[in-house]
């Protein structure tokens, strides 16, 4: 059954895992490094614009985001990694509410899949692949969404598809899907990705 995107709120941004909420709802993580889109991606997904914040400065907050979308489905906005310019005492606190969500989540038997965000024009990062090494030793499902698609040409697009397909760290068979906040691209396919792992 479809869930109402009328019906959607930001229960809570946690800076603890102890603060993670404990109801029982299927939970769709968003991992992804800094800048990469997360925020934009969860206001198209949800239909609107402000929802999430765009960060101006990326990296500067270390939370993780819950957004309950008609008490069905929690949507989790984990931190963005991968930012230069983050001190040594963010980035600690960064990986340790991370490996919080997935080691101290009450409900982490709730994980359904985990939206993996790749730029289009890039490809995955080194820590990207640290990322998806984790989620494959772990056996967490997971899809591939490149974003910002709409900054493709053809030509670029298809040696975007080569580069992230042909990467070594994803497994055989993932959903790769393109996706652009400012044309609306993939918006329907993400959701048809979470309604079948979700069950909903």
């Amino acid at each position: 059954m479809p869930v109402n995107t009328q019906n959607v709120s930001l229960r809570i941004s946690a800076g603890l895992p102890h603060q993670f909420p404990t109801d029982k709802m299927a939970q769709v993580a968003l991992s992804g490094r800094s800048n990469v889109g997360k925020s934009s991606l969860i206001n198209t997904l949800l239909g609107r614009k402000s929802l999430a914040r765009v960060s101006s400065a990326p990296g500067k907050t270390i939370t993780v985001n819950f957004y309950d979308v008609d008490k069905k489905l929690f949507l989790v906005d984990l931190p963005g990694y991968g930012f230069a310019k983050r001190s040594n005492d963010n980035q600690k606190q960064w990986s340790s509410l991370t490996d919080g969500y997935f080691t101290k989540n009450p409900n982490i038997d709730l994980l359904k899949l985990v939206v993996q965000l790749v730029d289009s024009r890039i490809g995955p990062t080194k820590d990207d692949e640290m990322m998806l090494e984790f989620m494959n030793q772990s056996e967490i499902p997971y899809i591939i969404v490149a974003t910002k698609s709409d900054k493709l040409n053809a030509t670029e697009r298809k040696k975007s598809m080569e580069l992230i397909s042909s990467n070594g760290f994803i497994l055989p068979d993932t959903p790769i899907i393109y996706f652009s906040s400012l044309k609306n691209e993939g918006k329907g396919e993400l959701w048809k990705e979470i309604y079948r792992y979700t069950g909903l």
